[in-house]
């Protein structure tokens, strides 16, 4: 039976290794503090839209192997840089297959609250909430909280 802290606890990020994600990871690695809670980093990873370029293809093993290895170093980097190597919660990193906002859809099953940045490393500058972060709000499991940040 899992502990009661981890049923009532846990909170998920949606890490790209944008900065807004970031600062998303670190109000996330607060609240856990704040609550005893525990942190899910989550990223995701896909195949590149033209893999196969002249018609579809499987992916090979290696390729596979080698995205979602690419995308574990990239969560590492980004949990490092923002709550560095020793945060003062658990934080877990989850490198999942599948496109961004059901990836994150699928985590919040369970989770007590879902943290997004506003805006991630894809689309317009411009605009104010990203489309992983607005499919987020309407659809995820759970409540979510959006984090702009002070240069937004």
């Amino acid at each position: 039976m899992a502990d009661q802290r981890e049923e009532t606890g846990r909170i998920v990020v949606g890490v790209d290794g944008s900065d807004s994600s970031k600062q998303a990871l670190r109000w996330a690695v607060r609240q856990a503090e704040a609550t005893g809670g525990v942190v899910e980093a989550v990223t995701a990873w896909d195949f590149p839209q033209f893999h196969g370029a002249l018609g579809w293809l499987p992916p090979s093993s290696g390729d596979e192997a080698a995205l979602e290895a690419r995308a574990r170093k990239e969560l590492d980097e980004a949990v490092e840089e923002a709550v560095g190597s020793q945060p003062p919660v658990e934080v877990r990193s989850e490198v999942r297959y599948g496109t961004p906002a059901s990836v994150l859809l699928n985590a919040s099953h369970g989770a007590t609250l879902l943290v997004v940045g506003s805006r991630g490393l894809g689309g317009f500058a411009g605009l104010l909430l990203g489309s992983v972060a607005q499919h987020c709000t309407q659809h995820a499991a759970c409540p979510v909280l959006v984090l702009r940040g002070d240069s937004q």
